[in-house]
């Protein structure tokens, strides 16, 4: 008697937990229950409808925003709707088509693919990553390692939607390196939830090239102008056979390529003002043929005498 008794215990104890398993293995896993925000196209998320396992489960939205639950004959429009108000919707359309009675439904969020947020320009790391809850603009470049060398004064922040007429447009914002990281200026720091676009240009650069100490690409100085002098202290100085004629190669705005002449002698004798750069511009210091061709007449010559004179002076041992 004890024996069955035994038995039986084990038996009813085995079942429930066989039980639990199915049921276990029927609800989904509902992910990280990430922060509750308004759901979109292609995001994740698990629906829990109490004591109704075969209708509980994880569901893609599709890319028209509806989801669709077994034994629903029409569809629910989940775009745009919040976790507690996607809830009220499955159960009512639970109770509209008598399936249920009275629908407990839980709906959380399993993954958000419908909020990326793209960093790209001169960071360090650029990538894109989904805004699981709002963001600020200084965490979201932190994500991508921080600004790099290179970038400029500014981030752009643009945003695409919908204008007055209905038509999609693109709204950008600009804000200031400075006010953003240097003032830490909260204004500026704004909060970011999905569908933004991070780019940070590089910064803008002045190329000197030719006869010049160290021709290269250098930066342009923000809220300041860049003249042909200082391109030349960054530059260290002009070479032994620089022209004292230069040229500023510039790209107008309409697209035309103009050539400017410039009288760096006159400059640095302070004969004459200094000349303003812009970005991109190109500052060209060529060859002074005539000073060339000069100096070589004479190192010939001064060689050819050296070798004379040293002839000369073994022939007279001789």
């Amino acid at each position: 008697m004890r024996l069955l008794f035994s038995t039986i215990i084990f038996a009813a104890a085995a079942l429930a937990q066989q039980q639990q398993s199915n049921r276990a293995a029927t609800i989904p896993e509902q992910g990280a229950n990430l922060p509750a925000q308004a759901v979109g196209p292609n995001d994740l998320i698990a629906v829990s409808v109490y004591d109704a396992p075969e209708l509980s489960r994880t569901i893609r939205i599709g890319t028209d925003g509806m989801i669709r639950l077994p034994m629903l004959k029409r569809q629910i429009k989940a775009e745009g709707l919040f976790p507690a108000d996607l809830e009220t919707a499955i159960a009512q359309a639970l109770r509209d088509e008598q399936i249920l009675v009275d629908p407990f439904v839980t709906v959380t969020i399993a993954e958000y693919h419908s909020r990326p947020i793209s960093v790209s320009g001169a960071v360090k790391m650029p990538l894109v990553f989904q805004a699981e809850g709002p963001i600020s603009l200084l965490e979201a470049i932190a994500r991508a390692q921080g600004l790099s060398e290179n970038a400029g004064p500014e981030v752009l922040v643009s945003r695409t939607q919908l204008g007055p007429d209905g038509a999609t447009v693109m709204l950008t914002r600009r804000i200031t390196v400075r006010n953003l990281i240097n003032d830490a200026d909260p204004a500026v720091n704004i909060k970011l939830t999905g569908g933004e676009e991070i780019r940070v240009p590089e910064v803008s650069k002045i190329y000197v090239v030719g006869n010049i100490k160290k021709p290269g690409a250098y930066p342009v100085q923000n809220g300041s102008d860049t003249t042909v002098l200082q391109m030349l202290a960054l530059s260290e100085g002009l070479e032994q056979f620089a022209s004292k004629n230069a040229f500023i190669y510039r790209r107008e705005a309409n697209g035309s390529k103009n050539e400017i002449p410039v009288e760096l002698d006159k400059i640095l004798q302070r004969k004459s003002p200094d000349v303003r750069l812009i970005a991109n511009d190109i500052l060209y210091i060529p060859d002074n043929r005539g000073k060339r061709a000069g100096m070589r007449a004479l190192e010939a010559l001064i060689a050819a005498a050296t070798g004379a004179g040293a002839y000369g002076l073994a022939a007279g041992r001789l």
